[in-house]
């Protein structure tokens, strides 16, 4: 175990703010891709059954219409992800990119206990997953990323400040 520990050691793998980096560069690539998708009428028609569950989010297809929500959740995630790979060079931006991406998966989150189809009914419903639930559940770790970036930058800045 020692011969383990030792070898990572020396890997580079501690090097300082590498994972930092690599959790601020997950981020930026997860908003482009996503966001991409969000152009496409047909990514918002799938996700239609979702959106009109989530507690805070609901409200956007009776009022903005599929066109609408498309626009404005690509709209946000091109722009979290733009602020959070402008973090790299200006913390400013990047923990004004945190917070949008807190509020983001924030609001994915509370869908889950409410999405059609989240639970196995033959496995008694919840805690038995179903996809759904699972492709809701990964925010959970973005959510954590997200907060793990923003407490990075506002520390950064505030040691700027100094």
């Amino acid at each position: 175990m020692n011969f383990l520990v030792n070898l990572v050691a020396r890997s580079g793998l501690l090097k300082r703010d590498l994972d930092y980096h690599l959790l601020r560069a997950s981020m930026v690539i997860i908003f482009a891709w996503f966001g991409y998708d969000k152009w496409f009428n047909v990514e918002i028609r799938d996700l239609v059954p979702l959106i009109t569950h989530g507690p805070f989010i609901s409200w956007m297809i009776p009022v903005l219409g599929i066109g609408g929500t498309s626009v404005l959740l690509g709209t946000a995630e091109w722009t979290f992800g733009s602020l959070l790979m402008l973090g790299y060079w200006n913390k400013k931006l990047g923990v004004l990119g945190a917070l949008g991406s807190i509020v983001t998966f924030i609001g994915t989150l509370t869908i889950m206990p409410f999405a059609p189809g989240a639970w196995h009914p033959e496995a008694g419903g919840f805690p038995a997953m179903t996809i759904v639930a699972a492709f809701l559940l990964k925010d959970l770790v973005l959510l954590t990323v997200s907060v793990y970036l923003l407490k990075q930058d506002v520390v950064r800045v505030i040691e700027s400040q100094k």
